[in-house]
Parts: structure tokens; C-alpha cells; sequence
């Protein structure tokens, strides 16, 4: 089979296995005439039916191809996404407070609607989820461990719903990875990034090979990373405050609902005396809390080492029958920066006879084992990806078939280390050690030894790291999630039209999918201090699909595309049905119009249906007009049904002068049955005294806040709406080489949410802290400009993001629970970066047939700070990038 491929005027056509095609003869007594001007049939992203290679999708598309994913000094998949402004609420930048135990992952968001809603493929292939879930308890397929950035040739994206051709998942549209095909020869690279701050380096070390022979060809790829984190000592973009918790060493303690300060110290070993007014001169004592500052232990970026590696084959069995395989493997492994311990949130108390109680009586210790003075404990991650995919291709007389044979694993282990709250409270008894025998030891004597709480602790009584180790462990979260999938279509022609052959192409597909999570014996008996625990599940769904779709070339002017796919999940989800309508018509030879309206689904996952975790965040609450940390915990709903949706597009694109294009694309999303996480803030701020789903220590109903119970629910309807623009212009000019400016945005008219806790909000141009909904800057814009000129070439981007409201903090740096009059809320204010990129082309200065690269640029060139929030780490990681100027360079050698 011969397999070649041109890229047409929207997108470029979608390569390997499934989508690599032979040229269609039109005679055989034509064969030789076909071959010297034959006309390529391609498929590209979106369509299943093949078209010519001057078809217009008439699905709005984007393009970033290996050329522009260089240009921007792209060294991950994250460096990719993150600068598309179609993308917003990506999970990216990764701490502790968004991400807790994915760290060293990435994922996409196209329009805001969720990590889980767009649909990531590698060459037209699904991947398989995360199997550890984000805090908002959504998984995701990592895109850190999906390919080496060497192998991909380009990404197209289709920005409408696509769920009536590729299923579940793909509500907010589809995002299809693409490597390089028939590659020849060998070529590597060497990254190196540094950042303006602590520490903050990366390596990037990148092999490609590939060879290709009469019956077919092999390409291989591989790619190892290394980088250093980024604390928050190193760049403190918060205030103390942002990152102060109530609970700290030295602590407060409870005399019945009165928090006392620790008299023994505080201020002097680094803590936060927070005096509270109302309260004092009820005891002898400081009414208030002794907080403490957690956040200099923290990273914004965890310390990440990777390894990818990918194989691809293809062979011809006979001259219509194409063999094709893919393998994939990645490895990562990460570290994020902690507290010295997290607080202890089960209220334990201290006897009378501890020998450190200055009070006399028992007291409930409000704090942590470690706080100021004491290492940070880490959090580890490690994920380790398997792919396989196998396929055969063959042709019929007017068209092709293809069937496929997928398996992919994903195994994710989580560790952090905690305080066991039996083992704690046997030591603020006397009864801590390893060798300590509670029933038969006597309290501080021998193998048993106290707990000091106090401040004294750090003066005249210090505990032993003995002591210490008997109630501290790790908690374990063994992970894994599975993805198997078969599936056959095939696409003919029916009969000709005006404008050609109509093209029809029906499929099944049969996958299934599992998720596993084994937590550690301590964490299924609920024996952590802070992250409590959690009971094992191990569950999987099965799915049964069929689509057509028929592709109608009216005139030569005019393109119809109809889709329809059926799904059945069985059990309570049942099944779902999803059309797709859609049609491009060429009105002039410089203007084309555009179209599609389609409806789409996206199942309730394993986890949401049977699963179960726990997050910390942190929450504002109201009975103390502050914000507190506190865990959430969040049970599985098997009574969800699928979330669905309608999208519509309108757009055009117009040449008006050559080399000037423009699209512009009118965009609208309306969800019903949004599968959501209750908001534990919206939840907390409905009534902070719910006992039923607020747990509070000492008072149940006044106390201090240490958890919040919630669930998924099917939320009523979100609305987004919006314009992207794209524009670029090339001018030649003589001896000073090419220019070109380029243009892409997108403005968001509508992010309306309607939900079950917070009602109906109006959440275009807010950060949504206190809803169902994601950060959501109206405009996104990347401005650029490239320039080439024989050997060299240079490039620079302003990177815009317009400003938005915080719902979490008033203007004056008060949180909204005590309301903010008519100061309103705290402005996250507008942001702009400039990015720019210099290469040169040294063989060909030197006139060798080898190619020799070299890059040099910066990320963030004027090391802007991202808009201060009052919140922890200072910054919304979900739109900004901490790091500040990153200077690269990049040697590439291609033999």
C-alpha cells in the first residue's frame, strides 16, 4: 500500500494508522496517468468518511503543528494547551491546593467545562484516565504521559461537541495528538530551561528514529525530563496570612468552646497570636488561636522526573491490507513540598495528669504534631502508563475498512505522610513508643513516653523523635485504572452528487473500563488524623456504540455532514443518542461559511458512581468571617444519570487580500444535568451549622471547622457561550525576509451556572471559588509576530488574559462572607507576558547536510509576577503560571 499525505486549507489530515490511506485509482486502464497527478482522499479529525484535500471541515478546527509547537518553545504537552486561549481551567500548574495528589500530571479544559469534558486522543485513538482523581474528584487522561514531544507532528482540535462521533467525553470537543508518520532518519535534542527563581530547572533530553522500507516502516521515539521544584520560599507570591492555618505548633487549646492561645509560647517559636476580642477575660487566659505559616514548605512546581517512550509500526500484508501497531510507556515520578505535618482535626484531648498541662484540667489540643522548626514532610507520586494499540486496514472497491484493538493501563500510587489519631491520643496519655504496651505500661515510664503539645516542647520538655515515629505513618492510595476497546467501522461511497461521491461510514465499538483504588489497612479503618482514610472499591463499566455518519458534497460549494451514535452503558445510566448536523458552504473562492449544531453526553465515571475521597481545601467560614483548611470528603452517587448538552457554531472564513486569512467562529454550550461535585464552600456558606454535613471540633455547632461532607449530584444547567478569532497575515519583503503577525482570542459573552448550592450565577469574568464553576476571564489573546530570513527566524507573543472578580475576597483583602458593600470584590487584575524565541539554522550556514538547530529564548521576558489572590499560595494556578522568566535553549541535530 502507498501511504502519502498533504494538509488541507483548515486542518492537517489525520496520519498513522487509521488514517493513513492509499490514493484511489480512478480507471485501471488509468494507473500510470493517476499516479503523476493523482488526488489525495484524506480523513481528517472529525469524519470518519474521506474527502479531498481541498475540503473545508465544516466543524470549527485549530491547528498547532510542529513548526508552531517549536516557535513557543514547547518542551512538554502542558507548554502546548496552556497558551491555547480556548483553554481555560487547566489543571496545569500543580500544588497542593488544587491538586493534591496528582502531582506531576497535566490535562486539558477546553471553554471551562471540565477536565473530564473534552475528549483526548492519540492518532484518533482514545487514552486511558488518570487513575487518581483531581480534588474536585474528576479523572482525567494525563497528558504528561501521553507521547514524546519529538513524535508529534501537530494537534488538531475540534472546538464544537463532538460526542455524536467519538462518544462519551467529548462534550466540550476533542483534542487528537498526532505523531509523525513514514519518518526517516534519526534526530536529537537537548532542552535546558532555567528560572529566575530558587532553583527552578529542566532538562529535556529527546531521541527520534525511524526507517522505512519496501513493505513498510518503524519509528521510534523517547524522551526523558528532569526538573527542579519551585517552592514557595523561593517566590512568595502570598501573604503570611493566605497561608496561615488556626492549627499550628505551638497551638491553641479548648476549655470547653473558649480557644485559648497557648500560654506557655507563642509569638516567640514563630507562631500567629490571634487574639479574639469578643471572647477575652472569659478565663485567666488569651482567648484566641496561635496560628501558623505553612506555606514556605510548599512548591508550586513539584520536583518531576519522566521518561517516555514510543513505538510505532506499520507493514503491508498485501497491497490492500496494512498492519499497524503502536506501543507507549511513561513513567513519572514527582515530589511536591508540604507542612511538617498536617493538623490534627479530631479534637484530641490532654489529660489533667499530662505533666506539661498548665491548666490543671483536660484540654482539647487545636493543632499539629510539627509546626515551626520542623522539615516539611513531601508528597509523592508515581504513574506509570501503558498503551497498546493494534490495527488492520484494508480496501474495498469504493472505500475502506479498519478494525483495532486497544488495551492501556494507568497505575498511580500516592503517598503522604499523617499523625494516627489512636496512636496520637495514646501519646498524649503516656502511652507513645513503639515499645510502649498500653495495657500493661505505665504512662511516661520505661518504653512509654508523653506527647509534649505545649510550647514547652521547644524549650525545657522536647519531644523524642521516638515518640514522634510511634504515631506517624504513611497513607497509601494504590491506584489503577484500565481501558480496553475494539472497535471496526467502514466508509464507501453511495453515489454521486454535484460536488462528488457521497460518502457513508458506519462503526461499532465495544470498551470497558475499570478503576481501582486500594488504600493502605490504616486509611480503610479511618485512622489518620487529617486525611482520615477511605474504603477500597474496585468497579467497571461496559459500553456498547454504533455510529454513522454520512458526509453529502451537494455542489462543489456545498458540504453536508450528518452523525448519529448510539451508547449503551447499561445499569442505571442506560443509554443515549446523539446527533450531529453540520455544513460548509464556499459562497466565493475567499469566503466560506460554516456551521453545526450537535448534542452530546458524558457519562457519570466509576468514581463518581462508586468511589470515595478525601481532599483538603481550603473554605471561608462565615461563623468566623475567615478562611480555615479543612478536609472534604466526598462519597460516590450511583442514582447519577449522563450530563448532555447541545452545541451550536456559526463562523466564516474570509481572505479578504492574499495571504490575509481570518476566522471568526460564534461558539455556545447549553449543559443540562451537569455531574458536578457539591461545593464544600457553597455547602459551608448555606448553613455552617448543618451537622448532618459539617463536622466542627469541641461545639458542633460553633466550633472550629474540620470537614465537610459532599457528593455528586446532577446540577440543573451551565451555559457558555462565546467568539474565537484568528487572523495571520504574511508579508515578503526584499532582503529583510518574512513577516508574520498573527492574531488568536477568544472572548467568553456567557459562563452562566445554575447551582444547587449557590443558585443562578453569572460566572462570565469571575473565579468562581464559591460555585460549581472554573476561573473564567472574559478575553484570552495571543498576539504574535514571526520572522524568517534564510538562516534565521525569530518569533515573540504577548500573551493576554483579561482581568476577572474574586468571589472569594472583597477589594479590601476581607473575605465575602462578612459581605462586601459597595466595595465589591477584589479584582484579579489583567496580565500580560511576552514570550519570545530566536533560532538558527547552523547547517545551513555551514552548508552541511546534516541539520543542526539551535534555539535560544524566554518565557515570561519581563518576569511578571500572576495576579495576587488572598488565597493559598497567592495565586489562581488554574489560569496563571507561577515560575516567572524562564530562559531556554534547545540544540536539535537531525541526521
Amino acid at each position: 500500500m502507498k501511504f502519502t499525505g498533504k494538509k488541507t486549507i483548515i486542518a492537517a489530515f489525520v496520519a498513522t494508522q487509521m488514517l493513513a490511506l492509499p490514493t484511489l485509482a480512478i480507471a485501471q486502464e488509468q494507473e500510470q496517468e493517476d499516479e503523476a497527478s493523482q488526488v489525495e482522499l484524506i480523513m481528517v479529525t472529525g469524519s470518519f468518511v474521506r474527502r479531498s484535500e481541498n475540503f473545508e471541515s465544516p466543524s470549527p478546527l485549530a491547528v498547532v503543528d510542529s513548526i508552531a509547537i517549536d516557535a513557543i518553545g514547547a518542551k512538554n504537552i502542558a507548554d502546548i494547551t496552556q497558551t491555547l486561549t480556548i483553554n481555560s481551567g487547566a489543571e496545569n500548574n500543580p500544588d497542593a491546593f488544587t491538586q493534591n495528589a496528582t502531582a506531576g500530571t497535566s490535562n486539558i479544559n477546553l471553554r471551562g467545562l471540565g477536565v473530564a469534558s473534552t475528549l483526548v486522543l492519540l492518532n484518533n485513538r482514545r487514552q486511558v484516565v488518570n487513575s487518581q482523581q483531581t480534588n474536585e474528584g474528576l479523572n482525567f487522561v494525563d497528558t504528561s504521559s501521553l507521547v514524546p514531544m519529538i513524535a508529534i507532528d501537530r494537534v488538531e482540535i475540534i472546538k464544537d461537541g463532538a460526542s455524536a462521533l467519538y462518544g462519551s467525553d467529548a462534550v466540550a470537543g476533542v483534542v487528537n495528538f498526532i505523531t509523525k508518520r513514514q519518518y526517516d532518519g534519526a534526530k536529537v535534542s537537548f532542552d535546558y530551561q532555567d528560572g529566575a527563581h530558587g532553583n527552578n530547572k529542566e532538562y529535556v533530553i529527546q531521541g527520534l528514529f525511524g526507517a522505512t522500507g519496501e513493505k513498510g516502516n518503524v519509528m521510534a521515539a523517547l524522551s526523558y525530563t528532569n526538573r527542579s521544584p519551585l517552592f514557595l520560599s523561593d517566590r512568595r507570591l502570598s501573604r503570611p496570612q493566605d497561608d496561615t492555618s488556626a492549627l499550628g505548633n505551638p497551638g491553641t487549646f479548648f476549655i470547653g468552646a473558649l480557644p485559648i492561645i497557648d500560654p506557655t509560647g507563642c509569638a516567640e517559636f514563630g507562631g500567629f497570636p490571634n487574639p479574639i476580642p469578643t471572647l477575652q477575660g472569659l478565663t485567666p487566659f488569651e482567648e484566641g488561636t496561635c496560628g501558623f505559616d505553612f506555606g514556605p514548605g510548599y512548591s508550586y512546581v513539584p520536583d518531576e522526573t519522566r521518561v517516555n517512550a514510543y513505538f510505532k509500526a506499520n507493514y503491508d500484508i498485501t497491497d490492500t491490507l496494512l498492519w499497524s501497531t503502536e506501543v507507549g510507556i511513561a513513567r513519572n515520578r514527582a515530589e511536591r513540598g508540604g507542612a511538617p505535618s498536617f493538623p490534627n482535626l479530631r479534637g484530641p484531648i490532654v489529660p489533667a495528669t499530662h505533666p506539661n498541662n498548665v491548666f490543671g484540667r483536660p484540654v482539647m489540643f487545636f493543632g499539629r504534631a510539627e509546626g515551626n522548626g520542623f522539615d516539611a514532610d513531601p508528597a509523592n507520586t508515581e504513574s506509570d502508563t501503558f498503551r497498546f494499540n493494534t490495527s488492520l486496514q484494508g480496501e474495498l472497491e469504493n472505500g475502506f475498512w479498519e478494525v483495532s484493538y486497544t488495551n492501556a493501563t494507568n497505575n498511580f500510587l500516592f503517598r503522604v505522610e499523617d499523625v494516627l489519631n489512636t496512636e496520637f491520643n495514646l501519646a498524649l496519655n503516656g502511652f507513645g513508643g513503639a515499645e510502649c504496651n498500653p495495657v500493661t505500661g505505665t504512662p511516661g515510664e520505661g518504653g512509654c513516653e508523653y506527647f509534649n503539645p505545649f510550647a514547652t516542647s521547644y524549650t525545657t520538655s522536647p519531644n523524642s523523635q521516638y515518640v514522634i515515629d510511634s504515631f506517624s505513618a504513611d497513607q497509601v492510595i494504590d491506584s489503577k485504572s484500565t481501558l480496553e476497546v475494539i472497535e471496526g467501522f467502514a466508509s464507501f461511497d453511495i453515489f454521486e452528487m454535484d460536488g462528488g461521491a457521497a460518502g457513508l461510514a458506519l462503526g461499532l465499538q465495544y470498551r470497558e473500563e475499570s478503576l481501582m483504588q486500594d488504600y493502605d489497612k490504616l486509611s480503610n479503618e479511618d485512622s489518620f488524623s487529617f486525611v482520615i482514610g477511605n474504603p477500597d472499591f474496585d468497579d467497571s463499566i461496559s459500553v456498547i456504540a454504533a455510529f454513522a455518519e454520512i458526509a453529502l458534497p451537494v455542489t462543489e460549494d456545498l458540504d453536508i455532514q450528518i452523525a448519529l451514535r448510539f451508547e449503551d452503558y447499561g445499569g442505571t445510566v442506560g443509554n443515549t443518542v446523539d446527533p450531529k448536523f453540520a455544513f460548509n458552504y464556499r459562497a466565493t473562492e475567499d469566503f466560506s461559511v460554516r456551521a453545526s449544531i450537535s448534542t452530546s453526553f458524558r457519562a457519570p465515571s466509576v468514581f463518581m458512581q462508586n468511589g470515595g475521597a478525601t481532599s483538603l481545601q481550603q473554605l471561608n467560614d462565615p461563623l468566623i468571617n475567615a478562611n480555615a483548611f479543612a478536609a472534604v470528603r466526598t462519597s460516590g452517587n450511583a442514582d447519577l444519570t449522563p450530563e448532555e448538552s447541545t452545541a451550536y457554531n456559526i463562523g466564516f472564513s474570509l481572505e479578504p487580500i492574499d495571504d490575509l486569512t481570518v476566522e471568526v467562529d460564534y461558539w455556545n454550550f447549553d449543559f443540562k444535568d451537569l455531574i458536578i461535585q457539591e461545593s464544600a464552600q457553597a455547602i459551608l456558606s448555606l448553613n455552617p451549622s448543618d451537622t448532618t454535613r459539617i463536622i466542627r471540633a469541641g461545639d458542633p455547632l460553633t466550633g472550629p471547622l474540620i470537614q465537610v461532607n459532599n457528593t455528586f449530584v446532577n446540577a440543573s444547567s451551565l451555559n457558555t457561550s462565546g467568539f474565537d478569532f484568528v487572523t495571520s497575515y504574511k508579508i515578503e519583503t526584499e532582503g529583510m525576509g518574512r513577516f508574520t503577525p498573527t492574531l488568536q482570542m477568544t472572548y467568553v459573552t456567557e459562563y452562566e451556572l445554575d447551582d444547587p448550592q449557590a443558585g443562578i450565577i453569572d460566572g462570565a469574568g469571575r473565579r468562581n471559588f464559591t460555585n460549581i464553576g472554573v476561573s473564567s476571564p472574559e478575553l484570552r489573546a495571543n498576539l504574535g509576530l514571526n520572522w524568517t530570513n534564510g538562516a534565521y527566524s525569530a518569533n515573540i507573543f504577548a500573551r493576554y488574559i483579561s482581568a476577572y472578580d474574586d468571589d472569594q475576597n472583597c477589594a479590601d483583602g476581607g473575605p465575602i462572607a462578612a459581605g462586601c458593600s459597595a466595595q465589591g470584590l477584589k479584582e484579579v487584575e489583567s496580565h500580560t507576558i511576552f514570550d519570545g524565541q530566536i533560532n538558527i539554522d547552523i547547517s545551513q550556514l555551514l552548508g552541511t547536510q546534516t541539520s543542526y538547530l539551535l534555539s535560544l529564548g524566554a518565557i515570561n521576558m519581563l518576569d511578571e509576577n500572576p495576579p495576587q489572590l488572598f488565597t493559598n499560595s497567592g495565586f489562581d494556578s488554574k489560569v496563571h503560571d507561577p515560575r516567572g522568566r524562564q530562559v531556554y535553549a534547545r540544540f536539535a541535530v537531525e541526521f
